[in-house]
């Protein structure tokens, strides 16, 4: 059996989240909840290609911890700040003090510009790859999605999953009962 190449087992462009620059967080995550209708998905995608408002360049992606991000409270300063913060027993009926200012500042958040969040492709794919660049690609770069080019041009991704799928796939069909009178057959 051979290795499907790149292209074979991308999803493509267009039945994946591509979203410009220039929109919002609240419509980034509207956009994304509208793939999952779409592509009769069962959850959210977890990361969406970011192009220029014309779509013609890749800037970067936005994942939904990027998302997150926006909404942060800056009052929470870095991060050993907020370690010495939330060490503290605090009254769980405090929030409720707050809601209505919290959600109001998310609210606020949720007109966030997403290319103030999206973070760069760390690396691409060619269509025409091997599996195993795909494996190495997203090992080395710690990354779980790769965009998929065709001269020069984005026409889909490869997610580790997929890529998961398909070695799967490849050492199943590699399992074979022993021939008889092999050495691995005890039998005879």
């Amino acid at each position: 059996m051979n290795a499907r190449r790149i292209e074979e087992i991308m999803v493509p462009v267009d039945k994946y989240p591509c979203i410009p620059d220039t929109l919002t967080l609240r419509d980034a995550m509207m956009e994304m909840a509208v793939q999952i209708l779409r592509e009769k998905l069962l959850t959210l995608p977890r990361v969406a290609l970011v192009f220029d408002t014309n779509f013609n360049d890749l800037l970067g992606m936005l994942r939904r911890r990027d998302i997150m991000r926006g909404f942060e409270p800056k009052f929470l300063g870095g991060l050993e700040y907020r370690r010495k913060l939330f060490d503290v027993a605090v009254d769980p009926n405090l929030s409720e003090l707050s809601s209505d200012r919290v959600y109001a500042r998310v609210r606020e958040r949720a007109n966030r510009i997403v290319r103030d969040y999206m973070i760069p492709i760390k690396t691409t794919i060619d269509c025409d790859d091997h599996i195993m660049k795909a494996v190495f690609e997203m090992v080395d770069k710690n990354v779980s999605l790769l965009p998929v080019l065709e001269n020069g041009s984005v026409i889909g991704v490869v997610r580790s999953v997929d890529v998961l799928d398909e070695i799967a796939s490849i050492i199943n069909c590699d399992e074979r009962p022993p021939k008889a009178g092999s050495a691995s057959n005890p039998k005879q």
